[in-house]
């Protein structure tokens, strides 16, 4: 069926059935450990779909191809790590970029259309039919991080003029750090309950896990330096923030289909602005209060 394509049409064919192959495999092997017979099922109807699409385009180059094991292997990968819903949004939003390619094909392959409009409107109903526990509690991990970014940075920040010494900064740390864990875990275990919600240890597990992954993170710096480089490990910490908050910004918007650069911009103002005032502050409290450690 190739004689009558031009040479640019088949290219594009081969790559978008190399695609298609991979991508069945990636979601076969994402249901196998997927959780919920739900998600299974959608997981194997999308690999099925993939796997016809394949079919269709070989029609077209009379090749048998074999899947791209490295992007079957990143995928699983990101799946077992990160969960499904992030692997296969992930995946799919790259084909975004194919629009152009689907567009080159119209006029030369009559099926094009039909597979283009499959791949826009019933693929993205069924994904949007998977069911993550993780994701339910989003909200939960939000808060955690949230308020961990905010209340320790400044606190660090604080500690950095004040106290000027990293071991004394990184204890100070952990100790805020890891009550403010458990009274924002147990804050968020009491709100649930309150709600009448049964799932009000999962939740302030979730937040718990968030804050004290969070601390950890940010008192490294000050772990890491020598006692009297407060300032490297002030300028290494307000980095980690924007980091942690660029990743889960972008963990989100793709998991749960979010705008990036708003929510990474206010997040990162909010909690630099804070860690910036709360120097100030401990540089404040050193001058009229007459400690010098």
């Amino acid at each position: 069926m190739t004689k009558n394509l031009s040479a640019k049409a088949i290219a594009v064919i081969k790559k978008m059935q190399q695609n298609e192959l991979t991508e069945s495999y990636i979601y076969e092997a994402i249901a196998k450990f997927a959780k919920g017979e739900e998600n299974k099922q959608t997981l194997l109807r999308l690999a099925r779909e993939e796997r016809a699409h394949y079919e269709v385009w070989k029609k077209y180059t009379g090749i048998e191809m074999k899947p791209e094991k490295f992007k079957v292997f990143k995928f699983k990968l990101l799946a077992r790590v990160l969960g499904f819903t992030f692997a296969v949004k992930l995946m799919e939003s790259g084909e975004q970029g194919a629009q152009d390619e689907y567009e080159l094909l119209t006029e030369e392959v009559e099926e094009s259309t039909h597979i283009r409009r499959e791949e826009e409107e019933h693929e993205q109903a069924l994904l949007g039919m998977l069911d993550e526990e993780r994701l339910q509690y989003v909200g939960s991990m939000v808060l955690g991080l949230n308020d961990a970014l905010v209340e320790l940075t400044g606190s660090l920040a604080g500690f950095a003029f004040a106290l000027q010494n990293n071991r004394l900064i990184a204890l100070s740390g952990l100790i805020v750090g890891i009550s403010a864990t458990f009274s924002m875990a147990s804050s968020e275990f009491l709100s649930a309950r309150s709600e009448g919600r049964t799932d009000a240890l999962k939740s302030c597990t979730y937040t718990g896990t968030a804050y004290l992954i969070t601390v950890i993170l940010l008192i490294a710096p000050y772990l890491l330096l020598d006692s009297s480089m407060y300032i490297a490990a002030l300028i290494a910490m307000l980095a980690i923030v924007v980091l942690i908050i660029a990743g889960f910004t972008y963990y989100t918007s793709v998991a749960q289909d979010q705008p990036f650069k708003s929510r990474f911009l206010e997040m990162a103002v909010i909690s630099i602005t804070v860690a910036v005032l709360s120097f100030v502050v401990g540089i404040l409290a050193k001058k009229f209060l007459g400690v010098d450690i």
